[in-house]
């Protein structure tokens, strides 16, 4: 019998088994799916005429990256990060998106955010109330809720956004070899089963039981590091139950967020340039213009828009939208390669969370143990660093640090 089971193989699953790894406590790390990494999934893609490059298919950016803990990590493996701009905010040779547009966006972008961050100490309301659907620049800012949050301004709850606007940093940077990669690296001298989902946790008497399909699993302590769909949904059952925990999933949705890759032939931009697809709809993408040199285009949809296009044809759209801005005769110099699809991902369903309004301080009672047994991680379970791979990684060494505090004690 293990001391500690960790539930999940993804960055805070990863994060914690590794903290009591390296101190010496005997744990198993369990995953319902046949890898690690969670939303974390680096993949390499075949190219057409031979040669293949990896991709990110969840999270690529070391976002907060001078105070990110997956920086320190990769340095130390000696994984090569790319330190320059992710051009988010430049459109590559101002294409569909005249310079004097792009100036009034950020005017009024910068009126809204100021317009948000003054009602802060009211109550809580939804991100759409700082901006008139009349403005024109509201589709571009709904797109960009879409690509932060996975969901439109409507659902995005003013005190949780800004727990996440006033901590992050301006520093987001790459990683060539993926960050899926890195974070699955991290976890190579774990005690790993896969294929071992978790589906009711009897937390009546002393010893912890875990039902699996392959088995009951005993053990002291148990860190559950799942999405919150899992738990929302039923997926673990809770014996005795814990309403309070279904609550706070319930309240902390994973928003939607899914990716189109491109081979694009002889592609005549410089690496790493952007383009968004159509400033004047909320149902855009935003294109990454050959990331590190590579021949391909990275095409990223959030929110509602990427709700539509799991049912339809993404690459179709992205390709429609680059046309329109390249010019008729690069359809055929696009190939698609991959699409994402996040909401079908079976153990996740989604991408990352965001709170309901009114519902920001549901984080903390997520996170909260149940009798120092108990403990919870993962990116929804971070105040300020939610539906990151750095805030789900704080929040799986908080929760093994607890679990070895205790352990010491009990010694």
């Amino acid at each position: 019998m293990p001391d500690i089971v960790v539930i999940g193989g993804g960055a805070a699953g990863i994060a914690a088994a590794r903290r009591l790894h390296d101190a010496g406590a005997d744990v198993l790390l369990v995953e319902t799916s046949d890898r690690l990494g969670g939303r974390a999934y680096s993949r390499n893609l075949a190219l057409p005429g031979g040669g293949d490059v990896t991709v990110d298919l969840g999270c690529g950016w070391l976002h907060s990256a001078r105070r990110n803990p997956w920086t320190t990590i990769a340095e130390a493996r000696g994984f090569p990060i790319d330190r320059g701009s992710p051009h988010w905010d430049v459109q590559w040779c101002d294409l569909g998106f005249p310079p004097a547009e792009q100036q009034a966006f950020a005017t009024t972008r910068e009126r809204w955010e100021a317009a948000a961050h003054a009602a802060l100490t009211g109550p809580d309301r939804p991100l759409s109330d700082f901006i008139d659907t009349a403005d024109p620049a509201r589709p571009m800012i709904d797109a960009i809720s879409g690509f932060a949050n996975g969901a439109a301004l409507t659902d995005v709850s003013l005190h949780d956004w800004a727990a996440y606007e006033d901590a992050a940093g301006d520093d987001n940077w790459a990683l060539p070899a993926g960050y899926g990669t890195l974070i699955h690296d991290h976890a190579r001298p774990l005690s790993v089963r896969l294929h071992t989902p978790v589906t009711r946790i009897d937390h009546h008497g002393a010893v912890l039981r875990l039902d699996t399909p392959v088995g009951t699993i005993e053990a002291e302590r148990t860190i559950v590091c799942v999405p919150t769909t899992v738990i929302a949904d039923g997926g673990i059952v809770f014996d005795p139950p814990l309403p309070a925990k279904l609550d706070a999933a319930a309240a902390l949705p994973l928003g939607l967020a899914d990716k189109v890759f491109l081979h694009v032939d002889a592609p005549i931009w410089p690496a790493d340039a952007h383009l968004i697809g159509n400033p004047r709809s909320a149902c855009t993408a935003s294109h990454r213009l050959s990331p590190f040199g590579r021949p391909i285009v990275e095409s990223f949809f959030g929110g509602p828009c990427a709700e539509m296009m799991e049912g339809g044809d993404a690459a179709a759209f992205a390709i429609d939208e680059l046309v329109a801005l390249l010019g008729g005769d690069w359809r055929s110099r696009f190939t698609p390669l991959a699409v994402t699809r996040w909401r079908q991902e079976h153990g996740i369903g989604g991408s990352y969370s965001h709170a309901r309004i009114g519902s920001a301080g549901q984080r903390m009672v997520l996170a909260r143990p149940v009798d120092d047994r108990l403990f919870f991680a993962g990116e929804a379970c971070s105040p300020h660093d939610f539906s990151t791979a750095h805030g789900a990684y704080a929040t799986g060494i908080a929760a093994a640090d607890r679990v070895l505090a205790l352990s010491r004690h009990a010694r």
